[in-house]
């Protein structure tokens, strides 16, 4: 039996950090590599190319030095393709931008009051826009 977090009733604020919840994104979007493929830099793309193996490696945190098994694309994306000076533009679409942020600086949770100062957007359109029933990306409340 596959066991979910249950939904809060608890409605996100301004000062809510939020973060990339993989795991919920993995159960609930059969895509989600595709996504983080479309991510990466043209290299790493290329070397990613066959993007149904998935490749786990052992991720030390560089602050709490907790080791965590992490898959390789994800860790690829975030320690390389992310510090990229095209990794996210002016283009990029609010959700996207919310999604590349959070992964540039190592899916360490960010307030939408955060997100603003990082993205340009007001933190009550972030809100608004990832704080609602509708999840995209995995993009949740931290505990949610």
């Amino acid at each position: 039996m596959i066991e979910t977090k249950k939904f809060s009733l608890v409605k996100p604020t301004a000062d809510t950090p939020f973060h990339i919840d993989f795991e919920w994104w993995k159960l609930h979007d059969g895509n989600w590599r595709i996504y983080l493929h479309s991510c990466l830099c043209p290299e790493h793309q290329a070397a990613f190319e066959n993007i149904e193996e998935s490749t786990t490696i052992d991720w030390v945190d560089p602050v709490t030095a907790e080791v965590q098994t992490v898959d390789g694309l994800q860790d690829t994306l975030m320690t390389h393709c992310a510090k990229q000076t095209d990794f996210l533009t002016n283009h990029t679409t609010l959700v996207d931008a919310v999604f590349r942020t959070l992964i540039s600086h190592g899916n360490t949770p960010m307030s939408p009051r955060e997100l603003e100062e990082q993205i340009g957007k007001p933190a009550e359109t972030i809100l608004r826009t990832i704080g609602g029933i509708q999840v995209y990306k995995g993009l949740r409340p931290v505990g949610q």
